[in-house]
């Protein structure tokens, strides 16, 4: 049995009855236990709860927190949120997913990037002519050409599926597509339909032969008219197809505006002039396209995308375009009597987004049918009503303009054309500012559209076609498809529905059963007979969902194992981990779930409850006890001398001992209060040894510190070994303490010596240098690392020492010529001295003979094999008419105004004995930039100037290496000539992409941007600044130029994001380009 802690506030509540350390006491002194004592130890006596907040732990009567309060619910279980329950259990529901009310509209699924195509093929299946031209198409066509067949399945499933979304999966793998691609819609429209075309021309079905060509195929001819002679060209009478109309809307606000320029005049003068056959010469002339016949379905693609000829790339125009809800093309048409020509909007194709290759497509299209509108956003279909734009003349691009308004409009004429609106007509004008394609219907009884020598109208035999009824039957090889596809996914939502009617009645059964239970768990009275129950359990079962369809009850099964002490009874220490409940409840719960075993209220342990009184009154003795010999220990530490025997214990354990707070009982933290004083031999370390500092204790307080780690580690011999006041420290231990003592003063000796001996040297200054002295070259590191070697002393003597000396004056010559590896430091003259360049890091150091003679002897080197150093004069004659001056001793002490000449470094070089091998060093310089110029995610500072002139200082720095080291803040700040700011950038990251990060810091656009490291201009887009020899640390300065315009940056990045991954692949290598003999070889 573990023993109970008594560090808790509860044994500080004698305001509250709590009488637990007196009865201890007496069941300690007596060993009787009454039965009013185990009322109070197992808290039986406690009130009943009245509606806690959670459930206390304190009392064995509280059921309280065990279910939440009817308005409350939790995170998970039995009694979480009803509908997340159902949904953790059995997942997703597919029902969701079933298309009700059936006349609604499907989405289709977007499989990486194919808005464009979902919105197309939205817009195609609506259309019922087109729909029912596809269901006509015969079986044995459709298994020669995958795409039709693909197409004729989508259409079916989109027809009568069950499902809310369908799968575009098939179509796309189908037609090659790249799933991951952003593509032009209109393009896709284009090829798609030239595609069907080729592959319907194989048809035996007569109206889906022509299916396309009967929609969607106008005609148009390019008229040039000679202004002499009157005669139209030879090519104006030929007709050319078209399936769509593109209209320029840069500079144009509407629709008939758009299609007034499409079918204006061109005058061709001057350079333009046109070859007239019948004048035999050029001359002036006119041109013009002239409308012959128009589709049922007329397309309108509108040019959203502008190209910018100085960025060479498209920008796309954001300005709104309104155009109508009906159409009259009749007076467009060219030698056509018939006024009137109505067409109707039919569907809106919407691309959302700022740039030109990229963004997102949204079909808004009516229901032929209803009237109704609809927004197709690939799986989400919203319905609009009766307005594309939704009921509340809302804009689609969120503009404050009305997205429709009412208007009575009149033709007016426009050349040869008019506006295309029939006279006092009330016409609904939308004016979106994202508007990409436009689709209107010819409407009713007008649709007679005049084709070459043909009139296509709706007569007999093509009615059912053209003008097609609501109700449109699958054929049967269709109908087999969608009812093999509806057929399982029906039966898994019926399923569902099943499983989650089963699973609401269950949930609600073990709710109401755990309600009632829980109910009738209380015990009124003391005298009541009870059973204990765990907590845990109670817990699980209150809070589990067992499912009713598997038959599973083990995990419920009653355990109260956790709440048994070793002889099988209750535990007095687990009485926070159990509840009394009332003999009613319990057997309900045994009854239904079995398990156990049973502990009534007479199952309370004797013998636990005398252990547990015997614990509590050693650990009350032990706190006494600790308390008294504290006084002792404070005294000790103080280093106050008792009367009587004493021992040594550790000062640092001693500390902590009387640090520890609220301790019952020993702990592991009393064990081994003479471990660090006990030395390898099993002796007593010498004080002056690590850790081995020690106090005197009396005996009283020994022997407690004794026990208490002989009861926490009884085997423990060596952590509580005895060290009387009188014991000796070890003899051996304290020769080899004061040997490395020893070894430690001289080694500061020798220290201070070389500190003496080398006092120019070690204190850093600089050395002056005389022509035709002799001298010897060391690693600037090396003296480096020297100067902090002597200069640590104390504690820290045992510093690092630098290299062996021989070793590195051999490291600085090339092994296969025997030469120098390093470069001695420049060369400084000033006011008549000669002196050297000072570095800690980099180059070798000039040092007197003197002083190199002297580190031979002190770090065991060869003389001979020193590396040495003479300064030489290029020309005989010093600046000046000062002619060979000896530079003496006798010249250091001369004011400035005696100094008549100067000598200059580029008058001195530094002969070196062996010489400098630059082809070595070359190749090593070489690498050493390769590897420098390698760098990742590196900081460069950029500075925008505003003003004329670069700042010296600027252009100083952005000449200089900075230290790569130096911690730097990332924000733009503010100079007196302009911004600053820094940029992580590596040797591998773009000019283009450096201008890119300025553009987002400084707003100042690319084009704009004159970049510059010093004098230099940094030039080539595609360059990395490796290439342009940019370091980490650098500092480059910018300015704007203010030439080209300023836009926004995020157009840019999704460019640069589309072009990455698309080199305006377009649609090659996908069947919308290929052959249909290529598909139908396929298939086979």
């Amino acid at each position: 049995m573990s023993r109970q802690t008594t560090r808790s506030k509860k044994r500080h509540k004698a305001d509250d009855g709590d009488n637990t350390p007196g009865i201890l006491r007496r069941i300690h002194l007596s060993g009787e236990v009454t039965h009013n004592d185990i009322c109070q130890l197992y808290s039986i006596n406690k009130p009943l709860c009245q509606g806690c907040r959670v459930n206390s732990r304190d009392s064995p009567n509280c059921f309280c927190g065990l279910v939440p309060s009817s308005s409350g619910a939790r995170k998970s279980g039995l009694w979480q949120k009803l509908s997340d329950l159902i949904s953790s259990v059995l997942g997703p529901d597919p029902n969701e997913d079933h298309r009700l009310p059936r006349e609604r509209p499907a989405g289709l699924t977007n499989v990486g990037a194919t808005c464009y195509a979902n919105s197309i093929l939205q817009c195609l299946y609506m259309n019922i002519s087109f729909r029912a031209g596809i269901f006509s198409v015969e079986s044995d066509l459709l298994n020669q050409h995958p795409v039709l067949d693909q197409l004729a399945r989508l259409f079916a499933l989109l027809h009568s599926g069950e499902k809310a979304v369908i799968d575009s999966l098939p179509f796309v793998k189908t037609l090659e597509l790249d799933k991951g691609a952003q593509q032009d819609s209109h393009e896709f429209l284009t090829l798609f339909l030239s595609l069907l075309e080729r592959s319907l021309s194989h048809s035996e079905v007569s109206k889906a032969r022509t299916l396309v060509q009967d929609l969607f195929r106008g005609s148009v001819s390019h008229v040039t008219r000679c202004s002499v002679c009157g005669k139209d060209s030879e090519a104006s009478s030929k007709m050319d197809d078209f399936y769509g109309l593109e209209l320029n809307i840069k500079g144009l606000d509407n629709l008939n505006a758009s299609l007034d320029d499409y079918l204006s005049v061109e005058q061709l003068s001057g350079e333009n002039q046109y070859f007239c056959q019948a004048c035999g010469k050029r001359v002036d002339a006119t041109r013009c396209i002239k409308l012959h016949a128009l589709p049922p379905i007329l397309i309108f693609q509108l040019k959203r995308y502008d190209f910018l000829m100085e960025m060479t790339k498209k920008k796309k125009i954001t300005s709104s375009f309104s155009f109508p809800s009906q159409l009259n093309m009749g007076r467009r048409l060219d030698d056509v009597p018939e006024p009137e020509l109505l067409y109707d909007l039919s569907a809106v194709l919407i691309h959302k987004g700022a740039a030109a290759t990229s963004g997102h497509y949204v079909a808004r299209i009516k229901d032929e049918n209803s009237g109704q509108w609809w927004e197709f956003d690939d799986e989400t279909v919203l319905k609009l009503g009766h307005q594309p734009f939704g009921e509340a003349s809302s804009n689609s691009s969120g503009n404050a303009q009305p997205a429709a308004q009412s208007e009575e409009l009149h033709p007016a004429s426009n050349g040869n054309h008019s506006s295309g609106f029939s006279k006092s007509q009330h016409q609904e004008i939308f004016s979106p500012t994202d508007a990409y394609m436009l689709i209107y219907n010819c409407m009713g009884a007008q649709k007679y559209v005049k084709r070459s020598d043909k009139t296509f109208g709706p007569d007999a035999k093509d009615v059912d076609m053209v003008v097609s009824t609501n109700l449109i039957d699958l054929p049967s090889h269709l109908s087999e498809e969608v009812e093999h596809f509806n057929l399982p996914f029906v039966e898994d939502c019926n399923e569902y529905k099943s499983k989650k009617g089963m699973l609401v009645a269950h949930i609600t059964e073990r709710r109401q059963e755990v309600k009632a239970i829980l109910s009738e768990a209380s015990v009124h009275s003391v005298e009541d007979p009870f059973f204990w129950v765990s907590v845990d359990w109670l817990r699980q079962w209150a809070d589990n969902v067992d499912l009713p369809w598997t038959g599973n009850t083990n995990l419920l099964r009653l355990d109260n194992s956790r709440i048994q002490c070793s002889h099988g009874k209750v535990a007095v220490d687990k009485v926070s981990c159990m509840k009394r409940m009332s003999t009613a409840a319990w057997s309900k719960l045994l009854s239904t779930y079995g398990g156990g075993p049973a502990l009534s209220s007479d199952d309370y342990c004797i013998e636990c409850l005398k252990e547990e009184a015997l614990n509590f009154v050693s650990a009350d003795d032990y706190r006494d006890r600790r308390a008294a010999m504290k006084q002792f220990a404070e005294v000790a530490l103080a280093g106050k001398s008792t009367d009587g025997k004493s021992y040594y214990v550790s000062r640092t354990w001693l500390t902590h001992w009387l640090r520890r707070k609220n301790v019952d009982n020993p702990c592991d933290a009393d064990a081994g209060p003479t471990a660090s004083l006990r030395c390898s031999h099993g002796n007593l370390l010498p004080e002056q040894a690590p850790g081995a500092k020690r106090v005197q204790v009396p005996e009283g307080l020994w022997l407690f510190l004794l026990e208490s780690a002989n009861a926490v580690k009884p085997d423990d011999l060596l952590g509580c070994q005895v060290f009387h006041s009188d014991s000796q420290p070890c003899e051996t231990c304290y020769k080899e303490i004061s040997k490395v003592a020893s070894l430690a003063g001289s080694l500061r000796e020798s220290k201070h010596k070389q500190r003496q001996s080398h006092e120019r040297l070690f204190s850093g200054k600089s050395i002056n240098l005389y022509p035709g002295g002799k001298y010897f070259l060391l690693p600037s590191s090396w003296l480096t690392k020297w100067r902090a070697y002597i200069t640590t002393t104390g504690k820290n003597s045992s510093s690092v020492e630098p290299e062996c000396l021989e070793v590195i004056v051999d490291s600085l010559k090339c092994e296969k010529h025997g030469r120098l590896l390093e470069r001695p430091l420049g060369l400084v003259c000033k006011r008549g001295l000669i002196t050297q360049k000072l570095s800690n890091v980099d180059g070798l150091t000039i040092i007197p003979e003197s002083d190199w003679k002297r580190f031979c002897i002190e770090w065991e080197a060869i003389e001979e094999k020193g590396i040495s150093a003479e300064i030489l004069r290029i020309n005989n004659k010093v600046a000046g008419s000062c002619e060979g001056i000896p530079m003496s001793e006798d010249n250091l002490n001369l004011s400035n105004d005696e100094v008549s000449c100067e000598l200059e470094s580029k008058d001195l070089i530094i002969k070196t004995d062996p010489e400098i091998c630059e082809e070595c060093i070359g190749e090593r310089d070489s690498c050493e930039l390769m590897r420098k110029l390698n760098y990742s995610d590196e900081e460069i500072s950029v500075h925008l100037i505003r003003g004329k002139e670069v700042p010296r200082s600027l252009l100083e720095a952005s000449t200089n290496i900075s230290e790569p080291d130096r911690r730097t803040s990332k924000r733009s700040r503010r100079t007196s000539s302009g911004k600053i700011c820094n940029l992580r950038v590596s040797g591998t990251t773009s000019v283009y992409q450096l201008k890119m990060m300025i553009w987002e810091y400084f707003g100042v656009v690319k084009e704009n941007q004159k970049l510059h490291k010093g004098s230099l201009e940094i030039e080539g887009d595609s360059a990395t600044l490796a290439d342009k020899n940019i370091f980490p640390g650098d500092v480059l300065w910018v300015t704007d130029s203010e030439i080209h315009e300023n836009r926004d940056i995020a157009d840019e990045l999704s460019e640069q994001k589309v072009e990455s991954h698309q080199t305006e692949e377009g649609f090659r290598g996908t069947l919308l380009l290929s052959d249909v003999s290529i598909q139908v070889l396929l298939v086979i």
